[in-house]
């Protein structure tokens, strides 16, 4: 069973964009889900639970109007709390980002638009090295 990678956000051009990133990237290594906003990420989140699939990594945005993604990535942490999260933002105050590094598992903050390069290098660092080699 393949480990799974969730990316969360409003815009569906900017999940098209990390997903064709990321399997650039990683080719088979993960399955990639995405959800546009934070409701659907819960319903995709408790369905790999229900299933057992093992999710490596979230990446949300912060801005998803109701939604703020810190708020989202702390309640993932409650409970799920070994999953790490990556937050990516154009908007995302300074307040917001410690909170969600405070009290979520929030790995890394990368600002939009992000730098390909800079995405996939952060990845392999938060990823452990053991689930590459599978």
């Amino acid at each position: 069973m393949k480990p799974v990678i969730l990316m969360v956000d409003d815009e569906k051009v900017v999940l098209e964009s990390l997903t064709n990133q990321l399997k650039r990237a990683f080719g088979y290594t993960f399955k990639y889900e995405t959800a546009l906003g934070v409701d659907e990420a819960w319903e995709v989140l408790e369905d790999l639970h229900a299933e057992g699939e093992p999710v490596a990594l979230i990446i949300s945005d912060w801005l998803m109007p109701p939604d703020k993604g810190d708020y989202f990535l702390i309640q993932v942490t409650q409970k799920y709390p070994n999953i790490p999260q990556i937050m990516l933002s154009g908007f995302a105050d300074e307040a917001s980002v410690e909170r969600a590094r405070q009290n979520a598992n929030l790995k890394e903050f990368i600002a939009k638009p992000w730098d390909e390069e800079n995405l996939i290098n952060k990845i392999r660092q938060i990823i452990p090295p053991e689930v590459f080699a599978n």
